[in-house]
């Protein structure tokens, strides 16, 4: 009997225990409900406020030119000096046109010794040795009072250079070293006619593009390379491929006959564009509604690519109101060819014997005018070179006669207080038309205009002398570029990277 009331007694306890216990979770749970909101806001408004000092929603214009800004850099842009030393601080808003980046003699050379870097450090010691040289010549007064005749005399000798037509005969060309230069580039509508006779096929023993089978000591060749040439484009180097046409009657790795299509710049290959026979795809993109590839017979598919079932069908169902024509590879050794590339909207296309062949779209970086040279070379006989509807100015001053300077293209001067947004913009010496592109543009928001935001062309010296003349004269009028004081070279574009990190921070 008492064993019966020990455990009722236990029982009633745990109950007891367990509703306690469960008040106690809902008083927790209550508790936790009214303070979670509480916390979140807090925690979130000191986050906000130790990360992001201004509001974290985009308020309307007129609001944010009335916000006060960080604090404006205190030094402007120095020479540069080889010594590395440093000028004096100076006011931020005393506008200096010449980047301060510094080149540091001893700490490349420390580096000398390390081959993964003495390629690249030699190129801009070079570039670097060779930009202060035209900086200094630049500043000389004897070359500022000499200067103006020479560039004058320039200009008119460029201006008059530029033909519409240029035509060469087939020995004419050879003497040339088989390159037809055009003073000017090319323009839309602008066309080159060749005519030749590709050479018959050839023994080669150390093959480029084709892999010798085993047991053979050679394979037989015969190709061409036709190319437009950026001839003023580098200096001191190999002038870019801004399309590359190489038509391959024997030699590819393939087997069969090929047309391969590219460009190159600085020894860098793009992706190349080969027409192997087939015609482009319907679902793809067109080049001023030509398909980049047509159609040829190959010795695969007997003159069709379609199944034998499929051409069965088609002739028990009749023929069609249209009939299509296959055509043969466009060039045959020892056969006489009339080829045409012409300038379109959208890319380049070639026609041989009358009949269009490829098309290939324009790549980015390229631009028609900077197509100022054709080369022939290869297995190839050339009879005569016609070039015509070609520009007749000079695109590297034509531009700057159309846009006029006038002063509300000018940069405000820099601001004494705070500004909210620095641009660094990188440019070149001769791309006038695009920097004056900029300044009618996005540079006109009033936000710049007002020096809440500054936008600076950061631009390297040109090896033309009068490009640099025509580069000074343009910073001291606009008053918005700083010219970083070396040679400008592609692999060493990152310098103006670190220039505008430099003249922000300074």
């Amino acid at each position: 009997m008492k064993l019966a009331k020990f455990d009722s007694l236990v029982s009633l306890s745990r109950l007891r225990l367990v509703q306690f216990l469960m008040g106690v979770l809902c008083l927790y749970l209550l508790f936790m409900s009214f303070e979670i909101p509480l916390v979140f806001k807090t925690a979130s408004a000191g986050f906000y406020t130790d990360a992001l000092p201004r509001p974290l929603f985009l308020e309307s214009e007129e609001d944010f030119t009335d916000k006060s800004a960080p604090a404006r850099p205190t030094d402007d842009p120095k020479l540069v000096r080889l010594a590395g030393s440093r000028t004096p601080p100076h006011r931020m808003w005393e506008y200096k046109e010449v980047s301060g980046l510094l080149f540091n003699e001893s700490s490349f050379d420390s580096n000398a010794s390390k081959d993964d870097f003495s390629v690249l450090h030699k190129t801009a010691r070079h570039a670097f040795v060779v930009g202060k040289k035209l900086w200094d010549d630049l500043q000389s007064p004897q070359n500022k009072s000499d200067s103006e005749p020479e560039l004058q005399n320039q200009k008119q000798n460029r201006t008059g250079s530029c033909s519409e037509s240029i035509s060469l005969s087939g020995s004419e060309f050879v003497n040339r070293s088989r390159v037809l230069v055009i003073p000017c580039g090319l323009t839309l509508g602008s066309h080159i006619t060749v005519v030749g006779m590709p050479h018959w096929a050839h023994a080669e023993y150390d093959p480029k593009i084709v892999i010798l089978k085993e047991g053979d000591e050679s394979v037989m060749v015969t190709q061409f390379m036709m190319e437009l040439q950026g001839l003023k484009t580098v200096e001191g180097e190999d002038p870019p491929r801004i399309l590359h046409f190489n038509p391959r009657l024997k030699g590819d790795w393939s087997g069969k006959p090929v047309i391969e299509q590219n460009t190159c710049y600085r020894m860098q290959w793009g992706t190349a564009l080969r027409c192997e026979g087939w015609k482009s795809r319907a679902d793809e993109e067109t080049v001023d509604g030509q398909v980049k590839c047509e159609k040829w017979i190959r010795d695969d598919d007997n003159g069709s690519e379609e199944s034998k079932a499929t051409w069965w069908l088609k002739r028990l169902i009749g023929r069609k109101n249209k009939v299509a024509l296959d055509w043969p590879y466009p060039f045959a050794e020892g056969r006489l060819f009339v080829l045409t590339l012409s300038a379109g909207l959208e890319g380049y296309h070639v026609n041989v014997d009358g009949r269009h062949v490829t098309s290939f779209p324009y790549r980015t970086g390229f631009v028609l005018e900077d197509a100022t040279g054709l080369s022939l070379k290869g297995d190839l006989d050339v009879h005569s070179v016609f070039a015509a509807a070609l520009p007749t100015s000079h695109p590297s001053f034509a531009p700057q006669k159309h846009l006029e300077r006038l002063s509300k293209w000018k940069a405000p001067p820099l601001p004494e207080g705070n500004v909210e947004l620095f641009i660094g913009i990188l440019s070149a010496g001769n791309h006038f038309a695009e920097r004056m592109a900029v300044r009618k543009s996005w540079v006109q928001h009033k936000l710049i205009k007002s020096s809440k935001v500054v936008a600076r062309f950061f631009i390297a010296l040109n090896g033309r002398k009068d490009v640099n003349v025509e580069l000074k004269k343009e910073a001291e009028y606009f008053g918005d570029i700083v010219i970083v004081p070396y040679m400008d070279n592609y692999d060493l574009v990152v310098l103006k990277t670190v220039a505008i990190c430099e003249y922000g921070t300074l």
